[in-house]
């Protein structure tokens, strides 16, 4: 009998001791390396690259089910993206070298091991724009230019993400993780991403 209360007394014990060993796999300091698919959008062509980011950020866990969390994040398409098209006599270009992000995140375990997510935010796409004169002739910045004339810029445009997807803990430091980012741009340009990532967590 005696033995029977001991052993009920390690499980009350233990059991509330392993839940919390399990939730705190999702709560913290992380950093996420990213690799996937991008898609960037821009005078209505689509180009499709290999790119790379990655994201860092902090958790905390809400009634035992809820995630909450905020990161930032870096993206890069490899070499860049170039969507060009026809434009008054001339070809106009657009490029996306890199995207810098600030987003919210809220998920809710499937498991102990397994989150299911969505995010929102803000993000900074640094952008080069070209010019290119086929045939006519063109005004620009006080003279005449015609065929051959080419133009350069580069700057940066804001704008929002959305998005969402799974992570997984493999052990209470290293998990997994898959997403899908959109994000649209103020000049009207778009990206989209197919991301899996492998993440480090500290508590």
């Amino acid at each position: 009998m005696r033995g029977i209360f001991i052993a009920g007394l390690f499980s009350t014990l233990l059991i509330p001791a392993a839940a919390d060993a399990q939730l705190a796999r999702f709560r913290g300091f992380r950093i996420e390396g990213n690799i996937g698919a991008d898609r960037f959008k821009a005078e209505g062509d689509k180009n499709t690259k290999l790119g790379y980011g990655g994201a860092a950020g902090f958790d905390g866990v809400l009634a035992d089910k809820i995630v909450v969390g905020v990161e930032g994040s870096y993206w890069r398409p490899n070499k860049g993206t170039r969507d060009c098209a026809s434009f008054g006599g001339g070809t106009l270009c657009q490029s996306s070298s890199h995207e810098l992000g600030a987003a919210v995140r809220v998920g809710y375990l499937i498991t102990p091991a397994l989150l299911v997510f969505g995010k929102g935010g803000y993000v900074n796409d640094t952008q080069r724009n070209s010019f290119a004169a086929d045939n006519g002739l063109f005004y620009v910045n006080g003279a005449i230019v015609g065929p051959g004339y080419a133009a350069r810029t580069h700057g940066s445009t804001d704008g929002y993400q959305a998005g969402g997807g799974v992570e997984f803990s493999l052990t209470p430091m290293f998990y997994v993780s898959g997403q899908y980012v959109y994000s649209r741009y103020d000049d009207h340009t778009s990206r989209q991403r197919a991301l899996a990532g492998v993440g480090l967590r500290f508590r």
